[in-house]
């Protein structure tokens, strides 16, 4: 039986920076120093950032991290950093995600119930938020492992406080579906969500959802596009739908890196003097739903009097 760590055995959730390295807290850097196993998303991409802090990934090798060591060997050899397994010593960095969650989830909450601490990193920013891990800290919970939480950088709520949209209330979405029809149900889905709604997006799909929301949620809904937060080619542009549609098509630089889009909720969007701004909502209401329902759902949705929008609809209609 393998000695202990000295850490209280439990799972460590760890935020780390989402592009500017100055973020990492000292809390989480003398956390992952100490822990016997950090899990993480992409091992040579997680190498890269624990060699840059002086984070040494190797370690004792205990008979848990042995066991661990030839299961991961055997189910994640394309992620292994070559560097570090021609070494002595066990590899305590461990490639955790989607595709082999279900058999190294077991393993990791085995170590810590034999008094081992983990830690779990993602890629960039707080673990869990659009990315794999809660299997793991739902398997914790399920087994009476403590799970504690190492606070730190996050997208979504970096741009939801820069933003300049209510805050009191939002959802986070992630990433909306990659082809156009479920997309589009997704946006119609959340229509009439009065909340900030948080997406984010890739950068070759991000002109096709932006104009699925300006048709959806209108050309006047409010908008604040955040791109590469916190790197030096920072991007917060607020604006409404429609214009910032055309902001991101005229700009292919624009079209990179690491994309947040927070949308205003139903009822919260700027109006301009031309109705005919909400032109592309009232057509698509009218798809589905009679003018005088079509009108009552588009109040709702962008604040504009139903009865200016009721007769936009009937020329629209007309036409």
């Amino acid at each position: 039986m393998s000695t202990p760590t000295a850490m209280p055995a439990c799972l460590y959730i760890v935020a780390t920076p989402i592009g500017n390295l100055t973020d990492m807290t000292p809390h989480a850097i003398d956390v992952l120093k100490q822990v016997a196993i950090i899990a993480c998303e992409d091992t040579r991409t997680s190498g890269k950032l624990l060699s840059h802090f002086g984070i040494d990934t190797k370690g004792s090798k205990t008979d848990e991290a042995k066991s661990l060591e030839t299961h991961h060997a055997t189910s994640s050899v394309e992620e292994d950093d070559e560097a570090t397994t021609k070494q002595k010593g066990h590899n305590k960095l461990w490639a955790y995600h989607e595709h082999n969650s279900a058999i190294q989830t077991p393993k990791i909450i085995e170590m810590i119930e034999q008094g081992h601490s983990v830690a779990l990193i993602s890629d960039a920013g707080t673990p869990l938020v659009s990315d794999p891990g809660y299997q793991l800290v739902q398997a914790a919970h399920e087994a009476g492992v403590t799970v504690s939480p190492i606070v730190g950088a996050s997208a979504a709520i970096g741009a939801l406080s820069v933003a300049g949209l209510p805050s009191d209330r939002f959802s986070f979405i992630g990433f909306l579906p990659a082809k156009t029809h479920g997309r589009q149900k997704q946006l119609n889905d959340l229509i009439a969500r009065t909340e900030t709604l948080i997406f984010y997006e890739a950068p070759h799909r991000i002109v096709s959802s932006l104009e699925d929301m300006e048709t959806i949620f209108g050309a006047g809904r409010a908008v604040t596009f955040c791109r590469e937060l916190t790197k030096t080619f920072e991007t917060i542009h607020k604006s409404t739908l429609g214009d910032l549609v055309e902001f991101v098509k005229a700009d292919d630089n624009q079209q990179r890196g690491e994309i947040v889009v927070v949308v205003a909720g139903a009822g919260m969007a700027k109006d301009t003097d031309d109705i005919s701004t909400h032109d592309k909502l009232l057509q698509r209401l009218l798809e589905d739903l009679s003018v005088k329902k079509a009108a009552a759902l588009a109040s709702d949705i962008t604040g504009v009097k139903k009865n200016a929008l009721y007769q936009r609809l009937l020329e629209l209609q007309a036409d």
